[in-house]
C-alpha cells in the first residue's frame, strides 16, 4: 500500500487521474491545498495532532484484514465524535480512542449471524456494543448500513443492548445527529 503522500501524488500529479487539480497539491493564496503527512502507526498507540487551539485530529489502527485501516477521533472545542471505519476489532484498539466520545459512529455492515469474509472483515452489532460500554461514549451512531444490515434494525439493537445502554442512533443519509 502506498503511504498518503504518495498516493496522492499519484492521484494529482501531472499524469493522475485527477491532473487537472495537481495545483492544488502546492501551497497558494488562490485556493486550499492538500498538506499530507506520512505517520507510522502502532497499532496500540493513538496518534494526535493538534491542528487548532480548538481543534484536535487522534487516530489508531483497527484491523480490516490485509488492508491498512484507521479509526478517528475529532475533538472540537468541547464535543468528540470518535469514527470506527470499517474493522472487526481483533486489534481491541477502537474502545481506547472513543473512550468518553460523546459520538461513536460506527459502522453497522455486517448482522450478527455474518460469517465467512465478511465477518472476519467487519464487526457484528455486539462486538459493536461491547466497544460502546467499554468506552463510555454518550451516543451510538450506526453507520455505513448496507442492503444485509436494512431492515435488521431490531435484531442489530438486541445485540447491541446486551452489552451497552446508552442512546442509540441508526443513522442515514443527510441525516443531522447532535451530542
Amino acid at each position: 500500500m502506498p503511504s498518503t503522500s504518495e498516493f496522492l501524488n499519484r492521484l494529482f500529479s501531472k499524469n493522475g487521474s485527477f491532473a487537472y487539480l495537481n495545483n492544488y497539491l502546492k501551497p497558494s493564496e488562490d485556493h486550499y491545498w492538500l498538506d499530507s503527512k506520512t505517520v507510522m502507526m502502532n497499532k496500540a498507540e493513538i496518534q494526535s495532532f493538534q491542528i487548532t487551539s480548538s481543534l484536535k485530529l487522534s487516530s489508531i489502527p483497527v484491523h480490516h484484514g490485509p488492508l491498512p485501516a484507521l479509526a478517528w477521533r475529532v475533538d472540537i472545542d468541547s464535543c468528540s465524535v470518535t469514527f470506527s471505519g470499517d474493522m472487526n476489532n481483533d486489534f481491541h484498539s477502537l474502545e481506547k480512542l472513543a473512550k468518553d466520545s460523546d459520538i461513536l459512529v460506527a459502522h453497522n455492515a455486517v448482522p450478527e449471524e455474518a460469517s465467512g469474509i465478511a465477518r472476519k472483515l467487519h464487526m457484528p452489532p455486539s462486538e459493536i456494543g461491547l466497544i460502546a460500554n467499554k468506552a463510555a461514549v454518550k451516543k451510538l451512531v450506526l453507520s455505513h448500513r448496507m442492503t444485509r444490515t436494512l431492515g435488521t434494525e431490531s435484531s442489530t439493537e438486541q445485540h447491541i443492548r446486551q452489552n451497552y445502554s446508552g442512546e442509540l442512533v441508526f443513522a442515514n443519509d443527510l441525516d443531522l445527529i447532535s451530542p
